[in-house]
């Protein structure tokens, strides 16, 4: 398969920080359409269609926020949708409200996770999700997990950074989106990577991989439902373009998680 590349990216991946890394959005900036989203949408379409049980899961509970989800990314993308929506590339594809998750993945260039708290629970728990390009974690694990069930077995989210993320998704506020990236070394480009929790970790790919994988991460709440979305833009470059953008790495090896 031909792989699906970004030429640029619109922060330096390779930047250090430490976790969790958030900085605040601007309001209207937490959706994006770049320079690969064609392919990333053949590419979203085709897993769709082809193994749906992998890359979408909505409990009834989170089918109001999916719903809300939905309204919000058609009044940023295509205000005027209807029964079908105009996507960026300039194809027309159904409006479903019964399957927002499933429009939304159709239609929008990120992956979306929804996480509510349940009354007296001490954690978010994950109600939702249409992950089509997941790296190195698999939906079918994580469904219906808190924050630190999801995390498992990143070895840096301790339990220090667990209690900081749980704050950051309990503080966050409507209308005042917050934002991370990652950025990791891979010898392999493919957008969609799963991976078990059990299964052995990768070693840092280091100075022979030739893609960098950053993902764009977005924490905002949404205002009527009150539920949290985590939204994923993947962005996979080859190790050129990143050279040619930001120059050569100083540490080849380490990845920014």
């Amino acid at each position: 398969m031909t792989a699906i590349l970004q030429k640029t990216i619109p922060y330096n991946p390779l930047e250090e920080k430490k976790l969790p890394g958030i900085q605040p959005l601007a309001p209207e900036a937490w959706l994006m359409a770049d320079d690969a989203y064609a392919g990333q949408m053949a590419e979203r379409e085709r897993l769709l269609a082809s193994r749906r049980d992998e890359v979408l899961q909505l409990d009834a509970r989170a089918m109001a926020a999916a719903q809300e989800l939905l309204h919000m990314a058609l009044d940023a993308l295509d205000p005027g949708a209807g029964d079908t929506a105009l996507r960026p590339d300039g194809v027309r594809v159904p409006v479903d409200w019964e399957d927002p998750l499933g429009t939304l993945g159709g239609f929008a260039q990120q992956d979306f996770c929804i996480l509510q708290k349940p009354d007296g629970a001490p954690e978010h728990v994950l109600t939702g999700a249409v992950l089509c390009f997941p790296a190195s974690w698999t939906l079918a694990e994580k469904y219906l997990q808190p924050l630190t069930g999801i995390h498992v077995p990143v070895d840096s989210y301790d339990a220090g950074i667990a209690a900081r993320v749980q704050r950051l998704f309990d503080g966050v506020q409507a209308g005042r989106p917050l934002w991370r990236f990652n950025a990791l070394w891979y010898h392999d480009p493919a957008l969609f990577q799963p991976r078990s929790q059990l299964a052995p970790r990768d070693r840092p790919h280091g100075s022979s991989a030739g893609y960098l994988r950053s993902e764009k991460q977005v924490i905002m709440r949404l205002p009527q439902t009150r539920a949290v979305v985590f939204a994923i833009h993947t962005s996979v470059l080859a190790r050129a373009d990143v050279i040619r953008q930001w120059g050569a790495p100083q540490d080849d090896g380490g990845a920014r998680l």
